[in-house]
């Protein structure tokens, strides 16, 4: 998928002006980059844009261990917004990659995430 098309996509999913969706994708793929092994996040890179896919190749190093709450905090810091914004950013990327990359193999990569994170790429219910 054109890195293009991406930030679009997410910048729909998110409800933010495409000139914000491109620098929280970024924050969000550093970010989802910290917290995987390196293998896992590699495993997803070469589904995304040329742009894109840089993001997520690491060093051979282990994860870093945080939550939730650290993951919107990393991602509204990187990307100069506030935390409401974050986690509808972070739940549009997911989204999005999750489309993107299919679900066998996004899952793979989400399972080394706790469940509060792994909700984030789920879609919201819908009312009545």
């Amino acid at each position: 998928m054109a890195e293009l098309a991406f930030v679009d996509k997410v910048a729909a999913r998110a409800g933010l002006p495409p000139e914000q969706a491109r620098p929280l994708t970024e924050a969000v793929l550093r970010t989802l980059t910290e917290r995987l092994s390196g293998g896992e996040a590699g495993a997803l890179a070469p589904h995304l844009a040329d742009e894109l896919s840089p993001l997520l190749v690491k060093a051979a190093e282990p994860p870093e261990t945080f939550g939730y709450d650290e993951f919107l905090s990393r991602v509204a810091d990187r990307a100069g917004i506030d935390r409401p914004a974050a986690e509808r950013g972070t739940r549009a990327v997911l989204q999005t990659m999750h489309r993107v990359v299919g679900h066998r193999e996004f899952e793979d990569a989400l399972a080394q995430l706790p469940a509060d994170l792994r909700a984030l790429a789920q879609p919201l219910p819908h009312g009545p």
